[in-house]
């Protein structure tokens, strides 16, 4: 076949060398990206420049060698790209899923459309062993929230999640309940000290805390190039749906060293901030790089196995930042109290957006619970609602249909840009004034009815946690959104 007669879509290809770049670039567009396929490439175009072909016939010529390699297997001129175009097809990998679908359970009667197809993806890749869909789930990247996968010595970081070991604590302090309103102005002042909110918040001078001193911040590149905005953000909370608030704790069973009755709590909700979220990215980027052969709507399900060193890796950086997460709770907790100077009764603390070593069925496998909460049998817990809506401690069950876990809160019901266009800051006072609520801060975006109704969330999980205390939001502070109006008041918002 005469490449020179070959017709189609022209690709402009620069053949002087002061366009190098250039030349790479329109290559690379016609399929042409490994280095040895570029290599060929150069070498086969100067063999067709020799050979006298002009720049249109060997910018056809490239065209029809990236499109069917097999028709030049002989081509003296050709035959060397086609040669490693088609080595490099035959030798990548192909998808292949599962014969059937790993066994999966969901809870719930309202779960989006998205959200469902996103658990049976999970549940085909070759990898997995068995799912479940939490009542509070929504659509997210890869794994839904609300996901919970178990795999087989292998790691998912964005079935993780973005911001790894996201993280609930709750102190019960020694204060009477009764003295929430008449010491208001005194709790917020100790809030808005304590605390920083947003993407980026730092404290200066940082706090510190002796999770900075392991010793994977220094062994591991990734973490070494982020221990300095680690140690700036120590003791801060993010944006979103992250919160500190003081509420009315309500527990009835005598638990966790408490009688029954009320009780003063502080609550709080964030993880492992920006460092979290450069981890994620970093290893899920990793991770698509060694399997591109996942289709498009799978590729953020991509995985490290166990026994590579990245999976390794992962593993550590993960571990860490669940540590990270611990201890800037520690931090806002520690500094709040010393700020007021009160006593501590008891306290809990547990995780979501994390990974798993557990025995399932005889089997040890990764359970990755990406806005899902481990619920063992006996295992204490905090499932939130909303702003104004009653947070759940609860004790799991150990359901094995779930893989024993539950739901991390209420889960969204609308997206953020959905909630903006809906509500107004009227709707927000109304439902602030109606539960008795003052919020200092937050943006318009969190708003209470963008989210499930927490009630109905804990009645579709009834078997696999029982609520052992209520906690009632009455001090509430989240990230103030500057790009949305905010109001001053006694009933209102401030910065």
């Amino acid at each position: 076949m005469n490449v020179a007669s070959v017709t189609g879509p022209h690709v402009t290809i620069q053949l002087d060398k002061s366009s190098a770049k250039m030349k790479t670039a329109h290559l690379r567009a016609v399929g042409i990206k490994s280095r040895s396929a570029l290599a060929a490439a150069r070498a086969c175009i100067k063999m067709a420049q020799r050979a006298g072909l002009d720049s249109w016939a060997v910018q056809d010529g490239i065209k029809a060698v990236s499109t069917t390699p097999k028709d030049y297997t002989h081509d003296p001129v050709w035959r060397d790209l086609a040669t490693v175009l088609i080595d490099e097809k035959s030798a990548r990998k192909q998808f292949v899923a599962r014969k059937q679908p790993a066994p999966w359970h969901k809870w719930g009667t309202q779960l989006d459309d998205g959200s469902i197809q996103q658990m049976k993806n999970a549940c085909n890749l070759p990898i997995s062993v068995a799912g479940a869909l939490m009542p509070d789930a929504h659509t997210g990247y890869g794994l839904p929230i609300g996901g919970v996968l178990a795999t087989d010595n292998a790691i998912i970081p964005y079935a993780v999640g973005v911001d790894i070991a996201c993280r609930m604590k709750l102190t019960v302090v020694d204060i009477p309940i009764h003295k929430l309103e008449k010491q208001r102005s005194r709790l917020i002042e100790a809030i808005e000290a304590e605390t920083r909110f947003g993407v980026g918040c730092t404290f200066s001078p940082p706090r510190h805390h002796p999770v900075m001193e392991d010793r994977a911040w220094k062994e591991i590149d990734i973490l070494r190039e982020l221990k300095p905005k680690a140690i700036e953000q120590l003791g801060t909370s993010g944006s979103g749906n992250h919160f500190v608030e003081f509420g009315l704790l309500e527990v009835s069973k005598g638990d966790f060293n408490l009688a029954p009755g009320q009780y003063m709590a502080l609550l709080s909700h964030s993880g492992s901030r920006g460092t979290g979220e450069s981890i994620a990215k970093h290893y899920s980027n990793l991770a698509m790089r060694k399997h591109p052969e996942l289709p498009r709507d799978l590729a953020h399900l991509a995985w490290l196995d166990m026994d590579s060193q990245e999976g390794r890796e992962y593993w550590r950086a993960m571990t860490l930042m669940g540590q990270y997460s611990a201890a800037n709770h520690q931090l806002i907790h520690e500094h709040i109290i010393g700020h007021l100077g009160i006593g501590v009764l008891a306290g809990i603390e547990n995780h979501h957006n994390f990974a798993w070593r557990e025995v399932h069925n005889g089997r040890e496998v990764i359970v990755h619970r990406k806005g899902a909460i481990p619920a063992g049998k006996g295992v204490l817990g905090i499932i939130p609602g909303t702003m104004v809506s009653q947070a759940h401690i609860v004790r799991g069950k150990g359901n094995p249909l779930s893989l024993n876990s539950a739901a991390h809160g209420a889960g969204r019901a609308m997206s953020r840009k959905a909630a903006i266009k809906r509500f107004s800051w009227n709707d927000m006072e109304r439902a602030l004034q109606h539960n008795d609520v003052h919020l200092i801060s937050a943006g318009l975006d969190e708003a209470p009815m963008a989210y499930k109704d927490i009630k109905k969330v804990m009645a579709a999980q009834h078997d696999l946690v029982e609520s052992i205390a209520l906690f009632h939001p009455r001090l509430v502070k989240m990230s103030p959104a500057d790009k949305f109006r905010s109001r001053k008041g006694k009933k209102g918002w401030h910065r």
